[in-house]
């Protein structure tokens, strides 16, 4: 769509970057009111808008009548009856930061004939992104319902609006005019948008871009019933026609009568009186923003009594009364210079954005993540693309879109490295799953300090002493690398750390010697192989009673142990294979960490084979998963639930109805004492 050249004005040309504003404005202007599908971010829209209208301050004679900043919106849809509003639903101008609207203040002030040390009340209020709708009352009575459209001709939505619970079809009370008219915002919640578009997905649908486009697709659906199931919300913020009766002589006075009578307004509403009390209000709601539940981009500031409004009236498109004071764009629009891959603490490859730098979010952005490569192909990113970037708060900047219309013959495809960057071990993906890993877990790097916490954890190694804040030090300090350095750290060096006396150095030393002897169940799950845990570890041991038959089985012999399926026997198998994992045991094994091996014993040897036991309530001495984990060492099933087949009943403190029920079936029970003792006589080695 063009803007024609004003016919008063044919001798002035227009220059053709001019023209070139006048289509993108009106392109952007359709898709965003009529299409529902907007293809820039607010923040490029208003950087537009505001470089037409800077050109045209300079050069008023040639200010076209179709200038986009003559006109409020776009078109009505087609598909809706229209509706001629009685009073123009205009615009409102943009301030961006504390001087701008500063000197809004004065304007107003200049205008009023009142001097800078002059006070005026303001209505300030959140500026919510939805779709401005316009409720006429009769008697009370919701008869109608429409959009703003171009701000002189909306669209009918009367049957959807019916359907949004916050929108009373009845006002309440009494006093109300015999006419109003109740102008507002309809939005839809974060959460309702989130679980829309997971919904969409499930169903194979199109994902809504942002809650603004999900509000503004929902309220014009053809079929009410649609609109109906979608998490739409309305916030009143002004009236229009008041006929056959009064309101207050103030905005905010009104809208809280309006609340009164059914409607909701917005909580944060509030009254000031100076520019600083706007400033504190920014402030306030700029550390809000992230966790408001729904959508602002800034805020709105009204002169509030009526009299003053009509006395400063309107200019084309918007009132002299009131400003829209635009936060910091949480999206922009830049370019993808390169995508490069990084390597997480659990070996996660994530793919990373590096863009040209662009400021969004009230900060400078040069990368942004990706996630994985399932989301490179749904937003069918190349190298190369503009693409628009969101960053609310302190959220790590994501790529939300492509701007897939101005993709050019330069791009590239995202090539995904083979091996991971750091260590250069196979990378990892498991079909089905979105995210690829480093297989490289104990010599990456990247995972070093994840992979010695856990073998260092007491479910492992249980090394005590050896926590995160001191792995963190001696890895930072170079002092340990490879997990066999943990056995070479000497009294010399720990000394030296911060914190670190000779008495807990000794203390260390004593334990670190000590718990080189394990079992091999313990050092199974030390090894931090992906989705290998205490039951799974135990299995293995049991099944196979000796480290290298576990390396040397495959994968069709791996699934036939208990608890692990065709994926753990992938990561498993796969771990076995990478030699330097192997040469990490081997390493361990030269610092003299060991275990005892045997043949496995036949499980139905064990002293509890073929039992049923049910653990409840809180074990004081040891964890219900520790407690678990040693019956099942002699043999026995651990079942969630009590039942005519269960053997016995482990009832710690504040037993429920598990216990009562296992009372009422005259089943064994043993309190946390009698456990103990119990699990003593059967030869099990308790550190309590």
């Amino acid at each position: 769509m063009s803007a024609d050249t004003p016919s008063n004005t044919s001798s002035f040309s227009i220059p053709e970057d001019i023209q070139h504003l006048y289509d993108q404005i009106e392109l952007h202007n359709y898709r965003y009111h009529v299409l529902d599908e907007p293809s820039v971010p607010d923040a490029h829209y208003d950087q537009l808008f505001k470089s037409l209208k800077a050109w045209e301050l300079q050069n008023p004679q040639a200010v076209s009548p179709q200038s986009p900043t003559q006109r409020v919106g776009a078109q009505p849809k087609s598909g809706f009856s229209q509706i001629t509003h009685e009073m123009p639903m205009l615009s409102l101008d943009n301030v961006f930061d504390s001087d701008e609207l500063s000197d809004f203040v004065t304007r107003i002030q200049e205008r009023l004939g009142l001097n800078s040390d002059s006070s005026i009340e303001f209505a300030c209020e959140p500026k919510l992104d939805g779709i401005a709708v316009s409720l006429l009352y009769e008697d009370g009575i919701l008869v109608r319902g429409a959009t703003r459209g171009d701000g002189s001709i909306g669209e009918d939505i009367t049957h959807n609006v019916r359907t949004i619970d916050s929108i009373p079809l009845k006002l309440l009370g009494s006093g109300y005019p015999q006419r109003l008219e109740v102008r507002g915002e309809i939005y839809m919640l974060k959460a309702g948008f989130e679980q829309m578009n997971i919904q969409a997905e499930k169903v194979g649908e199109k994902r809504f871009v942002n809650p603004r486009n999900a509000a503004a697709g929902s309220i014009r659906q053809l079929d009410p019933r649609i609109t109906a199931k979608r998490p739409l919300e309305m916030c009143c913020y002004s009236v229009g026609i008041v006929e056959g009766g009064e309101i207050p002589e103030d905005h905010f006075a009104t809208l809280k009568l309006l609340n009164e009578w059914g409607l909701k307004i917005n909580p944060y509403l509030i009254k000031v009186s100076d520019t600083q009390a706007q400033i504190d209000y920014v402030t306030k709601m700029q550390a809000l923003r992230s966790e408001l539940p729904y959508e602002i981009d800034g805020l709105v500031f009204k002169v509030n009594r009526y009299s003053l409004q009509q006395r400063l009236g309107f200019i084309s498109r918007a009132p002299r009364w009131a400003t829209a004071y635009k936060f910091p764009a949480e999206e922009a629009v830049t370019t993808v210079d390169n995508v490069e891959f990084q390597v997480g603490r659990t070996g996660a490859i994530t793919p990373v954005a590096r863009l040209v730098p662009v400021f969004v979010g009230g900060v400078t952005v040069s990368n942004a993540t990706l996630h994985n490569m399932d989301e490179i192909e749904r937003l069918d990113l190349k190298v190369g693309d503009s693409v628009v970037v969101h960053r609310a708060g302190d959220v790590i900047p994501k790529v939300v879109r492509v701007l897939l219309d101005e993709r050019t013959d330069n791009v590239s495809e995202v090539v995904v490295p083979t091996a991971c960057p750091i260590c250069e071990s196979d990378i990892e993906r498991i079909e089905g799953e979105a995210i690829a890993r480093c297989s490289g877990g104990l010599t990456c790097a990247a995972q070093r300090k994840e992979a010695l916490i856990h073998y260092a954890s007491k479910k492992a190694l249980d090394i005590d002493g050896l926590g995160d804040k001191l792995i963190d030090t001696l890895v930072s300090k170079e002092l340990v690398e490879k997990f066999d350095d943990i056995y070479h750290l000497s009294k010399n060096n720990l000394v030296r750390l911060e914190r670190m006396a000779e008495k807990s150095a000794d203390k260390l030393l004593a334990t670190i010697e000590r718990t080189k002897q394990t079992t091999l169940a313990r050092f199974i799950y030390a090894l931090g192989i992906r989705e290998v845990g205490e039951a799974t570890a135990r299995n293995l041991a049991t099944e196979f009673g000796f480290l290298n038959r576990i390396i040397e089985a495959d994968e069709e012999r791996l699934v036939q142990v208990s608890d692990v399926g065709p994926i753990v026997a992938k990561h498993i198998a796969r771990f076995f294979a990478q030699a330097h994992n192997l040469e990490v045991i081997e390493a361990l094994r030269a610092a003299g960490v060991t275990w005892p091996e045997a043949e496995p014993l036949d499980v139905g040897e064990l002293p509890l084979a073929g039992k049923i036991y049910v653990l409840t309530g809180t074990l004081e001495q040891m964890g219900r998963s520790e407690a678990k984990v040693f019956l099942q060492e002699l043999g026995a099933k651990v079942a969630g639930s009590v039942s005519k087949k269960t053997d016995c009943v482990v009832a710690g403190a504040a037993a429920g109805s598990k216990l009562k029920k296992a009372q009422d079936l005259e089943i064994e029970v043993l309190t946390e004492p009698e456990f103990i003792e119990f699990l003593k006589v059967h030869g099990v080695v308790l550190d309590l």
